[in-house]
């Protein structure tokens, strides 16, 4: 067994309470992995010589970057103090995530705990044979009214682990040793333990390194290497500024998905096989580019809310969407501009946010400012009735991202743009105050040269329906129609030239796909038969047929569908749950049927009139004649 020592400075301030760590030692904090194959860690932290004969041990509830108290205690066990009758110390649990220890002052104590380890996720623990990934805040306690101290652990770690790799500053001379400045510094940086694959570049002048954890047997690392390489250097000059000494990109190939952000780091999930398919590649490359743009918009450029965490309460912000839903607007544009994607694959990929706003009821109910305030009860609690009743302030703050820019360079007739503004607010407020609400709109005013304090109220603070057309005017793009032939035609290829037909001419689609049928006549492929819609989602496999959403507004709840309801037969055929989409097609649209369904056990009858299933669609593509000055305007916004 290896010994792995980890060096950590931890301070939370909270007034009125003794400090239990005026001296100058460091708190020393030993984690072992000999129950790793029962997803054990133990760990022990060494507080030496409190001051005090009495203090309080903290636990954090939530990991900055994923807003829910996830009660990170409740995989804690076996808690218990060094005691002797010389030296008798006691330990009791006095809150949900808090103990309180009695000792002799000036006298060291140790504490040891027990964490259970088995949720594969970018903000919670793993640990088994093969590997482990921890995140600080679900591992380590910590004195709650610590003075800053630099902290210590020893970790065993097993011999067949070759390395472990963390943002955290190396110890010189001792292997698998680091050190932090803070709590907030040991909470915020992921530890990788096994046997990953180690790739560096340099960026900026500062080493980088991306690191795969896992089965890596089908992945290029040196290729994602190099792509994740152009995704930093785009993001660096995008910023101008490069904020870290060290970075660390922690790829885990464990079937599992997600990314989380940190200061001097990033921590994704993914899957062995994303790297051969193109477009979950596309995914992955996003999510670097995603957490990574992060590094200055959310880790040192916060909402003042958020500026300085307690560990053990909500945050509240109403200005979420700025942080997340304006990173979630540049992710991609990151990557058309590093040249990663074409200018076809990055309108695909954001007029599929487009679509998910527009088909989401919630839009209509929750603004996007309440979204950013409910994450903590919202966002990651979703139910069978969120797409009713909430937006997401990554989907609907990315397009008002979109609109926002759209509008600032509008308005500037291009001289300033978002661009403008992310970098004049951080500027002007990273750091530990954070920023405003009042202050951003006044820096987007200030970028775009008019008040912007009205077009900002309208977007954030209420739920009514956003308007694209000014916004795609201003970049010479279009929704084509439904069916049109020309949506195929540009869904690949590099050129920024518009090659289909101006929506202003609605006879040239049925001129372009006219097909020579040995005479002169001009002929079009008949309408598409609209297919019936019910607006309900169900269950998937081939148990019983049970409704597990059912959409605002549609035929299902003027009928009385409810969730939970299982379906048995449409007209007194029986409903089936592999084919029942195409069961209806049958029936037609504007036609009552009978829908037989069954309710917490009793059999009963519904009508219901189908309707024509909403056919919009929200694919963006350049028109076919761009001005001059589209051109110009598209290739700036997407080359800049």
């Amino acid at each position: 067994m290896c010994r792995f020592v980890l060096l950590v400075v931890a301070f939370i301030l909270i007034p009125s309470l003794p400090s239990v760590a005026q001296q100058t030692q460091p708190l020393e904090y030993t984690v072992s992995f000999e129950e790793r194959a029962a997803h054990y860690i133990h760990v022990k932290l060494k507080i030496p010589a409190p001051a005090t004969d009495s203090f309080a041990l903290m636990m954090a509830t939530w990991t900055p970057g994923s807003y829910l108290i996830r009660e990170y205690s409740r995989h804690v066990d076996h808690v218990s103090v060094n005691t002797t009758p010389e030296v008798p110390v006691t330990i009791e649990k006095n809150s949900k995530n808090r103990w309180q220890v009695k000792c002799v002052a000036g006298k060291d104590v140790v504490v040891s705990w027990r964490v259970y380890c088995h949720e594969m996720s970018v903000r919670t623990n793993w640990v088994d044979e093969d590997m482990a990934v921890l995140c600080g805040a679900a591992t380590f306690l910590t004195p709650a009214d610590i003075q800053p101290v630099e902290h210590r652990v020893d970790f065993d770690v097993p011999r067949h682990w070759a390395r472990t790799v963390t943002s955290l500053e190396a110890v010189a001379g001792r292997e698998h040793t680091y050190k932090a400045a803070s709590f907030d510094e040991l909470v915020d940086s992921p530890i990788l333990a096994g046997n990953p694959v180690l790739q560096d570049f340099d960026a900026g002048g500062i080493n980088h390194v991306v690191a795969s954890l896992g089965d890596s047997s089908l992945w290029d690392t040196a290729k994602a290497t190099a792509d994740v390489q152009r995704i930093v250097a785009q993001q660096q000059s995008f910023w101008g500024t490069v904020p870290y000494s060290r970075y660390k990109f922690l790829n885990v190939i464990s079937e599992a998905s997600g990314g989380l952000e940190h200061d001097n780091s990033t921590l994704v999930m993914t899957s062995r096989w994303n790297f051969r398919d193109k477009e979950k590649y596309e995914d992955w490359l996003s999510l670097m580019s995603h957490e990574f743009f992060h590094t200055w918009n959310v880790r040192r450029l916060r909402p003042a809310n958020l500026a300085a965490y307690d560990y053990e309460a909500e945050n509240n912000t109403r200005s979420l969407w700025v942080s997340e839903g304006i990173t979630s607007y540049y992710e991609d544009l990151v990557l058309v501009r590093a040249g990663l994607i074409n200018q076809a694959s990055y309108l695909k990929r954001f007029s599929k946010n487009i679509e998910k706003l527009q088909t989401s009821p919630g839009r209509n109910v929750q603004s996007l400012a309440e979204s950013s305030f409910d994450t903590w009860i919202k966002f990651y609690r979703p139910d069978e009735n969120s797409a009713n009743s909430r937006v997401s302030y990554y989907v609907k703050g990315c397009i008002v991202g979109f609109l926002l820019d759209a509008k600032t360079r509008e308005v500037t007739n291009n001289a300033g743009s978002l661009d403008d503004v992310m970098r004049l607010l951080y500027q002007r407020h990273s750091g530990p105050k954070g920023f405003s609400e009042t202050e951003f709109a006044s820096i987007v005013s200030e970028v775009a040269g008019t008040d912007m304090t009205g077009w900002l109220a309208q977007h954030v603070e209420t739920a009514d329906e956003l308007d694209y057309q000014q916004a795609i005017n201003w970049f010479g793009l279009h929704f084509p129609p439904q069916d049109s032939a020309s949506d195929k035609s540009t869904d690949s290829g590099d050129s920024n030239e518009a090659t289909e037909p101006d929506a202003t001419e609605p006879d040239a689609q049925a001129k372009t796909d006219a097909k020579d049928s040995g005479d002169d006549t001009t002929k079009t492929a008949p309408a598409k038969k609209p297919s019936p819609w019910l607006g309900v989602t169900t269950s998937e496999g081939s148990g019983p047929l049970v409704i597990t959403g059912v959409i605002a507004g549609s035929p299902a709840v003027l009928a009385g569908l409810n969730v939970d309801d299982e379906l048995l037969a449409f007209n007194q055929y029986r409903a089936s749950s592999k084919s029942w989409k195409d069961q209806l097609k049958q029936l037609g649209t504007a036609e009552a049927i009978q829908v037989l369904i069954s309710r917490r056990g009793i059999v009963r009858t519904l009508e219901v009139t189908l309707v024509p299933e909403p056919t919009q669609k929200w694919q963006l593509k350049p028109i076919a004649k761009p001005t001059d000055e589209q051109k110009s305007r598209l290739a700036n916004w997407l080359g800049k």
